[in-house]
């Protein structure tokens, strides 16, 4: 069993109808951390849910809450969603006009801190923050819906960081996601991927329990 890769399920894909059960669900089934997209219909293309989804199933789990925000501007929002309860937030490069400072801001606020990066962003959109990450989130898919089609030149990048952070000599989470299934888990694990974010394959798979599908992206 492959205990050093983490999966994330993503909320996105579960069943809003009673979504603390879920995660409850997938929490005892096995799963690392929690993610959850928050997406405003101005950065990206959907609209999801805010700080008080979040707050409403933080007693459902103590996992951490892994909290990508794909909202513009993001600055303003970073206190509510710390107050609701995430444990990392991962802003990306392009949702406000100093990423440095947004970084430094969630932080100091206690928490941990991530950049998302599109499949358009290159890494050196990390030059000059490493020391401020814990967490680089590499976007396998374009951000806004899930069920897209892993982008499979992406793995060039996951390879690339994964050299840059062995560099650096601390930790940094180096998170996949997007199209993530059995055959891309594979292929992300292997480029350097430790955390896999997953919807569908884990909410969505008939026929399958919560507790091996995400076994089965631990293990593809």
């Amino acid at each position: 069993m492959n205990q050093s890769i983490r999966i994330a399920p993503s909320i996105l894909a579960a069943d809003f109808s009673k979504l603390g059960e879920e995660v409850a669900a997938v929490a005892e089934m096995g799963a690392d951390l929690i993610h959850l997209d928050v997406m405003d219909g101005h950065f990206v293309p959907n609209i999801s849910f805010g700080p008080d989804i979040i707050a409403s199933i933080r007693k459902y789990t103590d996992l951490p809450f892994d909290v990508h925000l794909m909202i513009e501007p993001v600055d303003n929002y970073i206190e509510a969603f710390v107050a609701a309860g995430s444990d990392i937030i991962t802003v990306h490069a392009e949702a406000g006009p100093h990423i440095h400072s947004t970084l430094q801001k969630i932080r100091a606020l206690g928490i941990k801190a991530g950049v998302a990066l599109n499949p358009g962003t290159p890494m050196e959109a990390l030059d000059n923050l490493w020391d401020l990450v814990d967490l680089v989130l590499v976007m396998t898919v374009n951000p806004g819906f899930g069920g897209q089609s892993f982008i499979e030149s992406q793995l060039c990048k996951v390879s690339a960081l994964r050299r840059k952070i062995s560099q650096l000599g601390h930790s940094v989470s180096l998170s996949v996601d997007g199209g993530i299934n059995r055959e891309t888990a594979n292929k992300s694990v292997q480029a350097g991927a430790d955390i896999l974010v997953a919807g569908s394959a884990v909410f969505q798979l008939k026929g399958v329990t919560y507790s091996e599908a995400i076994e089965q992206l631990r293990n593809p």
